[in-house]
């Protein structure tokens, strides 16, 4: 166990133990609220409740746990993962539905970054042990392009220009209803839920996040639209979709219908990484790689269009 011992810092007067703690040490709100619990929380050497409130300039002290041990990488085959793209600095695959893009505590699924390993495919050893060569992710449940750094000088260009935002990244959402208007942009700053861990939503003081769309066709209960992210944070189609009342068919993690998901067949978010575009890390040419829709997806779409 680790002690850290420090004053309340005068931008978190006010705010609750486990709101306040969560963005001074980086820790989730869950872990925050359990070390208060067990605790190993204490203020001006009293504990304190996980719903107390923080008052700047009093002594904070806190009883960590120790850290994780690195997830090691288990180079398993991925069955569908599809490698649309390699060179020498760079990988780019279609990747499936049910893959992380790299190991994590708590998921014991596939990954692309394994199923890389299996394939014999060697990635750079940038960045932390178990996330090397990933220069962008996309969730579990959603599919399409992503591209993997393979040598180190490309890890370090695709991660600048991920953060520079000088790469094309566009995706195919079905949304529920019809968006107002059908052309349109989204800027909205997002952050962690306040009381759901697991998810995130459009709150005020959140990161910038700003979403660009069009829609493609509209169906009678749904809407297919081509999106255009100018900002990566993670989750951000479906929280901005979602704050709009209009989530991605099957997300029920963002309030989207049972009903209609399981009459179009999804386990999942409609959401497809169509398309991705940068410049080579080689020679600064433009590259672009464009995924088709998988199974599942294609077929909502059937069903949606066999309603007219």
């Amino acid at each position: 166990m680790t002690a850290r011992t420090l004053p309340v810092p005068d931008g978190l007067d006010g705010m609750r133990v486990d709101a306040g703690l969560s963005k001074l040490l980086g820790l989730s709100r869950t872990v925050v609220a359990a070390l208060a619990e067990n605790g190993d929380v204490l203020v001006d050497g009293r504990p304190a409740g996980k719903s107390d409130r923080l008052l700047a300039g009093t002594w904070l002290e806190v009883t960590l746990p120790e850290p994780d041990r690195p997830v090691e990488i288990q180079a398993i085959p991925v069955e569908g993962l599809v490698v649309l793209f390699q060179d020498d600095d760079v990988v780019v695959v279609d990747k499936p539905v049910g893959v992380a893009a790299h190991p994590s505590p708590g998921w014991s699924g596939p990954t692309v970054i394994g199923g890389l390993a299996a394939a014999g495919i060697r990635i750079s050893t940038s960045g932390a042990a178990e996330r090397q060569g990933v220069v962008h992710r996309l969730d579990v449940g959603t599919t399409g392009v992503m591209a993997v750094a393979k040598s180190e000088y490309a890890y370090t260009v695709l991660k600048r220009a991920f953060k520079e935002r000088t790469v094309e990244k566009r995706y195919h959402a079905l949304v529920q209803g019809h968006p107002d208007p059908s052309v349109g942009t989204i800027d909205a700053p997002i952050d962690r839920h306040p009381r759901h861990d697991y998810r995130w939503a459009v709150v005020a003081g959140g990161k910038p996040s700003i979403t660009h769309y069009e829609t493609i066709e509209a169906f009678r209960a749904a809407s297919l639209l081509d999106v255009k992210l100018e900002t990566g944070r993670t989750h951000q189609i479906r929280v901005h979709f979602s704050a709009l009342r209009h989530p991605c068919v099957g997300d029920l993690t963002y309030g989207a219908d049972p009903t209609l998901a399981k009459r179009l067949g999804l386990t999942r978010q409609w959401l497809h990484a169509r398309s991705l575009g940068f410049h080579h890390p080689e020679d600064n040419r433009w590259v672009e790689f464009t995924s088709e829709y998988p199974a599942d997806l294609a077929a909502a779409l059937d069903v949606l269009a066999a309603d007219y």
